[in-house]
């Protein structure tokens, strides 16, 4: 079963259609934009905030979701972005239009919320100087040629960033410094990461290079993090595989998460591909014995456990 969300109009230009799903755009030669995300607009009400408040002390409704870039060079079976969408602007802004635009956008995207009675003038004030930035809405952050120096402007801001990367260029990695950087891990052996991630080119090796980099180097002293989605049936198998890349990475913190059936993801999956959080938990209990880490923290609403490597192991 497809949801309404999953249509694309007739006759509808790539970008109109991703304005429509609520994508503002910086500049109107350019893909890079910007969308809250639901659980912004939640805490903004005052309602549940995301995992990443739970697990590492993010408020939602502070948080800007953006990317610099839509273009991607993976798609991933349970992504739930739209590759039928990808936006034609190919100008690459400089990072000081990118950072003095944030503000305003996430203010448009947030319209409307400042008079409903359960937004607090301070919430509003906090949600329009917003303390977060994640680069993580859709594309692959590295394609965009100034990611380090855009991080570092938020930064310098007084901005905790968030960079959400699949690996694929790990010199580019390196060299950026955001407060917490993610590496995503799709499979343990190259057949399978072929399978799911449907690089544009085998980037495999790569990936395991981006991998092993965290923690190390440049990354000393910094957060960094793999994020893992199981996909039920298809790449949610090999505990010790996992366990293995994880513990050659050194990454701070590891987020096991399950496949969610949302967005465009269904044209691709089916319901019966969505782990329930009881087999995120068992799934986990036979990484553990392979690996130093431990349990952070776990919501089973977003079906995601969080591990946290063990200090001196």
């Amino acid at each position: 079963m497809r949801s309404a969300r999953c249509k694309i109009p007739n006759g509808h230009s790539p970008e109109i259609s991703l304005r429509r799903m609520g994508y503002l755009f910086f500049d109107p030669s350019s893909s890079a934009s910007l969308k809250p995300c639901l659980w912004c607009k939640r805490a903004l009400t005052g309602g549940e905030m995301c995992y990443k408040h739970q697990f590492y002390g993010i408020s939602s409704h502070r948080c800007v979701q953006l990317t610099p870039t839509l273009k991607c060079n993976h798609r991933c079976l349970f992504c739930w972005r739209s590759f039928e969408h990808e936006h034609p602007g190919e100008k690459d802004l400089p990072p000081a239009d990118i950072v003095k635009r944030i503000p305003f956008l996430q203010k448009k995207g947030l319209a409307g919320y400042k008079i409903s009675p359960k937004v607090t003038p301070q919430r509003w004030d906090e949600a329009i100087n917003p303390d977060q930035v994640a680069i993580s809405l859709s594309g692959e952050p590295t394609l965009y040629p100034h990611l380090p120096e855009l991080i570092e402007m938020l930064n310098q801001k007084g901005c905790t960033t968030f960079l959400v990367s699949n690996g694929t260029n790990p010199e580019e990695l390196k060299a950026c410094r955001p407060f917490q950087k993610y590496v995503s891990l799709t499979a343990t052996d190259r057949e399978t990461y072929l399978k799911v991630a449907q690089p544009l080119e085998d980037y495999w090796d790569r990936l395991q290079e981006s991998l092993v980099s965290l923690g190390k180097d440049g990354d000393q002293g910094a957060r960094t993090a793999i994020r893992i989605t199981l996909v039920k049936g298809i790449n949610d198998h090999d505990p010790e595989g996992y366990a293995r890349l994880i513990q050659e990475s050194g990454a701070s913190f590891v987020e096991v998460k399950s496949y969610m059936h949302v967005g465009f993801s269904q044209r691709r999956l089916t319901i019966k591909h969505m782990p329930l959080h009881p087999e995120i938990q068992a799934f986990v209990e036979t990484i553990l014995p392979h690996c130093d880490y431990t349990i952070k923290g776990e919501n089973s609403q977003s079906r995601v456990i969080c591990l946290e490597k063990i200090e001196n192991a």
